[in-house]
Formats: C-alpha cells, structure tokens, sequence
C-alpha cells in the first residue's frame, strides 16, 4: 500500500498535464503531499482488515462506512463532484461509474487474499458500492490481480498475459507510443493499461514511479496505480518510504502500519 499512497504523492504535483512529461523531476517537493487517491485506499484497506472473513454484504458496508468516515475526516483532499455527493448520502448507492478511482484505492486488496481469484473478490466488493459499471470493476479487478501476481512470483511477462487474456486491456503499446498523445482521463479503460505499462516498462520501484509521472493526465492516480503494483514486484527504497510517511497523519500511518503487519501473515 506504501507503494500506491508514494504514487499519488508524487505524482499529484503534476496532475493535469502540469509536468514536462519527463522522468527528470524532483520525487518530493514541498507541494508534494496525498490526495483523495490516499485517503480513499487508507479507508478500503481498513475495511478489508476489519473483515476478514467476512461476507459480501459485511465487505460492501465496511467499505461504504470507512470511505464515508475517512471522506469526511479529509473532506478537502480532492474528490470528484459525483463521488462527493455520495460520501455525504445518509443512504449512499453505486452510481455506475467507470471512473479510475475504483483502481487508485483497490491496492489492499491485492494482498489480503491468498487466492487470486478471493484477490478479485475483494477488489470487485471494494469498486462496487459506487463503481458498478462493468469497466469500474474491472479496473479494481485487474489492478488487485496484477499485484497478486507479482507479490507471488510472476514475472512481468506472466503479469502481462494474464491481465491481457483475463481483462482485455491493450498492453501492446510502449510508454514512448502512449506519452504525446496521452491526455488528462479519469476513466478506468484510459488508465489502469497504462498504468499497467508504467509498470511493465519500468527497472525498479523509482523508475516505475518516474516512468508514470512522466506519461502526464490524471498521473497522481496513474501513479498510484502504477506504484502498487511495484510495491509487490520490487522493494521500495527506505528514503522514499520515509519521505512518505512524514507527510502522512498518524492515524493514517495508525492503518498502514497495521495493514504492513496483517499482510505479512498472509501466504
């Protein structure tokens, strides 16, 4: 998860097309701070530690309660206007939304699973109580499976043809293809592939992280779905994990020290 909240972190400065579309940037800055990408995957990943086990309907609730709660300890950080609206609903429903959001916080679900097919369970349960349009899944789906695959072994080229037989996605074009044209996008099918070919492409945690920055759009939440995954494949170096955790809050390091101790029990 340290990898996804590093993502949205660094990236978030050079959202909407504000960088150079350049690996050469400075990885923290003092505008470099979590974004709505973070708060949300702090709030999916404590409802799936509180429910382990648990059924369907008890996942969905614990997930609609703790986005609500963390959504309006942060009310600041940056929500879409339709995603808004529902963290204050007194009776909050799924708005078939295919938006990108559903992937940048499914990144716990990847790893409280032991089974790659209980890893897609968690990630469709966590998209669902508000993106339960076919793509919206599918995005949580892919992105949660493609971090399963890697913390357990799969190489990329494994990763890459599950995700392309399994979900559909394009991963045929490089990063050099996608970067002129690639504009600021907020759908699932305009970035979770490409986040996946950040992901592909890059040599080690920084470069996958640079690699996304550099493709520009929506890149805090490109990068943070990109940096999930690369969390799984590679260690994240110590000085970037310390960076990030400074501009965290303590109740949110309270959640991701915990959720790093419950996933290291899980086989």
């Amino acid at each position: 998860m340290i990898g996804a909240l590093l993502g949205d972190m660094i990236g978030a400065p050079y959202e909407f097309d504000r960088g150079d579309k350049t690996k050469d940037f400075p990885l923290f800055a003092k505008n470099t701070q979590f974004t709505d990408d973070s708060v949300m995957t702090i709030a999916v990943a404590e409802a799936l530690m509180d429910t382990i086990g648990g059924s369907d309907e008890e996942i969905r609730k614990a997930v609609i309660a703790s986005m609500q709660k963390w959504g309006a300890k942060y009310p600041g950080a940056g929500y879409g206007g339709l995603f808004f609206g529902w963290l204050y609903d007194e009776d909050p429903q799924p708005y078939n939304s295919f938006g990108n959001g559903s992937a940048m916080r499914v990144s716990a679900a990847g790893w409280l699973a032991d089974t790659i097919e209980g890893t897609k369970r968690l990630a469709r349960l966590s998209a669902e109580v508000t993106h339960n349009h076919p793509e919206g899944i599918k995005g949580a789906e892919a992105t949660a499976a493609a971090i399963y695959l890697a913390r357990t072994g799969s190489s990329k080229e494994e990763i890459r043809r599950y995700i392309t037989e399994k979900f559909g996605y394009d991963l045929s074009r490089t990063c050099d293809e996608i970067r002129p044209t690639y504009r600021h996008v907020e759908s699932c099918q305009q970035t979770v592939p490409e986040a996946i070919t950040a992901f592909l492409e890059g040599t080690d945690f920084e470069d996958v992280i640079r690699t996304a920055v550099s493709l520009g759009g929506d890149c805090d939440t490109l990068t943070c779905i990109a940096g999930s995954m690369a969390e799984a494949f590679y260690e994240v170096p110590k000085e970037m994990e310390e960076e990030g955790r400074k501009r965290l809050t303590e109740e949110m390091l309270e959640v991701l020290d915990r959720f790093l101790k419950m996933r290291s029990a899980v086989k």
